[in-house]
């Protein structure tokens, strides 16, 4: 079983620690599901939200199609999330509860055809977090490089 990765939401990764992942479906229109497929999709700014027992997607820009015509869809429209109720009831729980987020990760189409988008349930990272990790993988760059060298011999 493979899919195609259409977009990554590397921002997420550097701005949260996602603790657990869950996998949604998306309602699109006609016109969304060929820009999706052409990879004319951004979701940096993206959020899930949960309200009145359904799960929303907000803020993910997905491009109008080139070859649509008047009836082509809104570019930054809230779309419908394909949850379990079960799945939703506890997502609203931890989000409530234990103030996490519900970050978009990635968009996909499956084998079969279907849009799927990874959810990651989220801690927003302090800006003292955010600098020792990037000092942590710095050093880690530093030391392959060193190990690199003293195996070519120099």
């Amino acid at each position: 079983m493979s899919e195609h990765t259409v977009t990554v939401n590397r921002k997420a990764r550097h701005e949260y620690s996602i603790e657990e992942t869950v996998e949604a479906g998306i309602v699109l229109t006609g016109t969304e599901i060929k820009s999706v497929r052409a990879g004319k999709v951004n979701l940096q700014d993206a959020y899930a939200r949960i309200e009145r027992g359904e799960a929303w997607l907000i803020g993910a820009h997905i491009a109008p199609y080139e070859a649509g015509n008047r009836y082509n869809h809104e570019a930054r429209r809230t779309r419908k999330l394909l949850l379990h109720r079960d799945e939703i009831h506890e997502l609203l729980g931890r989000t409530t509860r234990k103030g996490l987020t519900l970050v978009p990760l990635r968009l996909y189409i499956t084998d079969h055809g279907l849009a799927k988008l990874e959810l990651g349930l989220a801690r927003g990272k302090q800006q003292h977090d955010r600098r020792r990790e990037i000092a942590a993988r710095d050093a880690r760059r530093e030391l392959d490089r060193e190990l690199a060298d003293a195996d070519r011999g120099r």
